[in-house]
């Protein structure tokens, strides 16, 4: 399935559109993370059913909206990337770099972070997140980036497999990352960008 992708600059008005996407998942599942000997031995991740699904929606956490984000950061350096077919928005990612008030950047220009990579509920699996995925790891590869980093939590577990099999690595994990929502433990992970091509896909 082909998909027509688009640059745009980020503003609070193409943020805004493309918060028009809904971003929420129903939390089934979650990969539950316990520390082996005590935390020294390393950790294990293990797959389990949640006894009461739920919808998680990160753009109803307060102040987290798309729009917002150009109030707390200077967008000037951010990339927006929107899938189309048929002319109908089918998702869009976000792609942050060279922004300092992102501490996710560690102030490193080599560094973009994929900040939101959404897909309209009916084209979710048939290739879209991987169209963007890619993209951005394009529009990172033309900036001198050899990294891209992506952070997302131990319940979207449907997101965890997607980056695994975009080919990045696990490469931070935090589980006291959240105080407020103490079941939900941070992931890092990382895709370097070495030998992407810069040809838009």
């Amino acid at each position: 399935m082909s998909f027509e992708l688009t640059h745009e600059p980020v503003t609070r008005d193409t943020l805004t559109a493309h918060a028009t996407t809904p971003i929420a998942f129903v939390v089934d599942r979650v990969l539950e993370v316990t520390a082996t000997d005590g935390g020294l031995g390393g950790l294990a991740f293990a797959e389990a059913a949640v006894s009461a699904p739920y919808v998680k929606d990160y753009d109803g956490i307060e102040g987290a909206r798309p729009a917002r984000w150009a109030d707390r950061f200077d967008t000037s350096n951010w990339g927006l990337i929107r899938a189309r077919q048929d002319g109908n928005v089918a998702g869009g990612a976000v792609v942050a770099w060279r922004t300092p008030a992102v501490h996710m950047l560690d102030g490193r220009d080599d560094v973009a972070v994929l900040w939101d990579i959404r897909v309209a509920p009916a084209q979710r699996g048939k290739g879209v997140g991987s169209a963007l995925f890619r993209a951005a790891e394009s529009w990172a590869v033309t900036r001198g980036c050899g990294w891209l980093k992506i952070e997302t939590q131990n319940i979207n577990v449907v997101a965890c497999r997607f980056y695994r099999q975009m080919g990045c690595t696990l490469g931070g994990i935090d589980r006291f990352a959240y105080p407020d929502l103490p079941a939900e433990v941070r992931l890092l992970w990382w895709k370097a960008l070495t030998g992407i091509s810069t040809s838009t896909p």
